[in-house]
């Protein structure tokens, strides 16, 4: 079973299986704590209704400490099992599990929202949301591809078959803030044949005035309004 006091003392590990070092959990931690407080009020149980006990009557759950909970739905997030392997990890059955991921990943968004590190998932809003971070405009844009289970359809096989990686599979446009490394915009979910230039010229991005853009060969052609874009050209091998 997964145990905060254990898991942290292994960096390495810790940082696989939730995608944050220990010190950067700790900066969620207080932010999470707020945000499960305020969701669910000590004085109700999780239906709402008025307490007839104080808490902590009854057995003790698996996931006691708001640090348990902070674990419990990072690994989620980070590994994306299925609810009964993240039951076993946890040491609860399935139903259990199924019912604290509803219940945590509203509290791990919210935290994250008052932190300010959500990306923006509407491009049109984009410059808006990062006007407000005081930060020099200067981006990286790239697609990020995920593989998915093969549908069963053959149309939807077709659509979801990525040529690059030879697999069905879902993608994302990202930004992510080149100084920071904050990933400013997370796109909505494409298909994996879908080309990365033509997820970035449907989503109409509005980018901050004077925005350095760094991209790759998959934006060959796309050149927002307002900004500079550098792309790396190959270098030609010489031959002796």
């Amino acid at each position: 079973m997964l145990e905060y006091p254990r898991l942290k003392r292994n960096r390495r590990q810790f940082l696989a299986l939730t995608g944050l070092t220990p010190k950067e959990f700790h900066a969620v931690l207080p932010a999470f704590g707020k945000a499960y407080r305020q969701r669910y009020e000590g004085s109700k149980t999780l239906a709402g209704r008025k307490r007839k006990r104080p808490i902590g009557g009854g057995r003790d759950g698996r996931l006691i400490t708001i640090e348990q909970k902070l674990l419990f739905i990072l690994v989620y997030q980070k590994t994306y099992p299925l609810q009964v392997v993240q039951g076993e990890l946890f040491g609860m059955g399935q139903s259990s599990a199924n019912e604290w991921i509803h219940r945590l990943l509203p509290v791990l968004s919210e935290a994250l929202t008052t932190m300010g590190v959500m990306p923006e998932r509407d491009g049109r809003q984009f410059a808006r949301a990062e006007r407000r971070k005081s930060e020099p405009s200067e981006y990286i844009i790239d697609g990020t591809e995920r593989r998915r289970q093969r549908p069963k359809v053959a149309e939807k096989q077709a659509l979801h078959y990525s040529g690059k990686k030879k697999a069905h599979s879902d993608k994302n446009v990202v930004l992510i803030h080149r100084q920071s490394q904050r990933v400013s915009y997370l796109s909505p979910t494409y298909v994996g044949k879908t080309h990365d230039k033509k997820i970035a010229d449907g989503e109409a991005i509005a980018y901050p005035r004077q925005t350095v853009l760094h991209k790759d060969t998959g934006f060959q052609g796309y050149e927002p309004k307002g900004c500079r874009c550098h792309q790396p050209k190959k270098s030609r091998a010489v031959k002796n």
